[in-house]
């Protein structure tokens, strides 16, 4: 349905109308709204169905005009214009400078850079607005041809009013310093034995793919197998634009329902395996005592070469404050396996930090990130029916194949992630200036 909403707010008003005949089929009551839309693939031989089912309208993407109706967002669009033009009047007045502290005209102006592409964007769309009500007022005109220029006219109003209005909401979106970060992937096997085991081996490798489909850096730090090549645990740095923004509404529990290749009555299994996605911070925004590590070493253990049981080359960090542990042995140098455990450390510790100082405001979130989507599970992935369902936002995906590769599919998933938690940190910005 994302596809569909995000083409609907480039559609002249004449093509609206049989848009919205080509949805209302699929709309269902609000208490259980489901929309189906049908993907081609280029070579135009399969098609895939994604679904949404949403137990509460709370839970519903709006559109960017359903958002533009609501009185409270034209109040504070009004509210920081209002702000803007008094901050910019006391910065340009010679008058008011000597009577503002230096601290205070700092943070005047730094509020007027900030406002200012919004600002430009609110007046810009004031104008269209403006050049629309005289477009309106030629199509009543009684030359044919002036009517045709001012129809055309119209549907070019239309189209930037849209895109004004989706700027401006981006723009209302406050941007997190921690999206910007690159991260540390962690994935480990839960209930459910082997099978959990091999199940964390898939996601990891879907992971992987996701990584190589956007163009990131994806290194192995740790990687503990299980006896029939399913993962215990691994863990891995990825780096590359976006990255941290892009996984983050991967951490939680993912839970598997299929037939397990280890069960010979062809019973359905349930297996849990947890994905935890940290952000990797720079040295600059974060820095650790080097007093209060341990750093052991070890020989590496398990399959990986000549060099596995011969050297002193694994090595695990212990953070002696906290008690939070790192370990890397995929190198065969102690040096190297020392600087990736140090970097799984960092951002272990980091991201304990940034739950500390984020966990009330995202206390109430639907999509959670992080460890807070953890002690439910996020995510099924039910292969009998070849579906994929986020709880979260009650989205279901059809194509599990497809899905594993991580690619269009998991990319698609996450668009959808990433939109709802817009909108519920849009609304929540709405509700605390109301």
């Amino acid at each position: 349905m994302t596809a569909y909403r995000r083409a609907a707010t480039l559609l002249p008003a004449a093509q609206g109308a049989f848009f919205s005949k080509l949805i209302l089929p699929f709309q269902k009551s609000t208490n259980a709204i489901s929309q189906t839309v049908r993907f081609q693939s280029h070579h135009g031989k399969t098609s895939r169905a994604l679904h949404t089912s949403a137990q509460l309208l709370v839970t519903k993407l709006l559109s960017v005009d359903e958002l533009f109706a609501r009185h409270s967002l034209q109040e504070y669009l009004k509210r920081m214009e209002t702000e803007y033009s008094e901050c910019l009047r006391i910065v340009n007045s010679s008058v008011m400078e000597t009577k503002c502290s230096e601290d205070e005209l700092k943070t005047k102006r730094s509020q007027v850079s900030l406002l200012t592409p919004l600002i430009q964007c609110i007046r810009e769309l004031d104008t269209k607005y403006k050049d629309m009500a005289e477009t309106e007022m030629l199509l009543k005109d009684e030359d044919p041809a002036l009517r045709e220029l001012a129809e055309l006219e119209q549907e070019a109003c239309l189209h930037n009013i849209q895109n004004l209005r989706q700027k401006i909401l981006d723009l209302l979106i406050p941007e997190e310093e921690v999206d910007l970060s690159d991260l540390i992937l962690e994935v480990t096997a839960g209930v459910g034995g082997q099978e959990a085991m091999l199940f964390t081996a898939e996601v990891f490798d879907m992971y992987q793919g996701f990584a190589q489909h956007h163009g990131w850096s994806f290194d192995i730090l740790e990687h503990m197998t299980s006896e029939i090549g399913g993962l215990r645990h691994a863990s891995a740095s990825i780096s590359g634009q976006q990255s941290y923004k892009r996984m983050k509404f991967e951490a939680g529990v993912h839970r598997v329902q299929r037939v397990p290749k280890t069960e010979k009555q062809s019973r359905m299994h349930t297996s849990t395996m947890t994905v935890a996605v940290l952000p990797q911070p720079t040295e600059i925004s974060f820095t650790i005592n080097p007093k209060d590590l341990r750093i052991d070493t070890k020989r590496a253990s398990g399959a990986g070469g000549q060099h596995v049981n011969t050297t002193d080359s694994a090595v695990r960090i212990v953070h002696l404050p906290t008690g939070v542990v790192a370990e890397c042995q995929q190198e065969r140098s102690q040096l190297k396996n020392r600087e990736k455990a140090m970097k799984a450390l960092r951002a272990k510790l980091y991201s304990m930090k940034l739950e500390e100082e984020t966990s009330k405001r995202y206390n109430q979130r639907k999509v959670q990130i992080g460890d807070k989507g953890r002690s439910e599970k996020i995510r099924t992935y039910n292969f009998a029916q070849d579906r994929i369902t986020d709880h979260r936002i009650g989205l279901t995906v059809h194509d599990v194949k497809s899905f594993m590769l991580g690619e269009d599919l998991l990319d698609e998933m996450n668009t959808s992630l990433q939109e709802f938690s817009n909108q519920e940190v849009l609304m929540e910005l709405l509700e605390e200036n109301g």
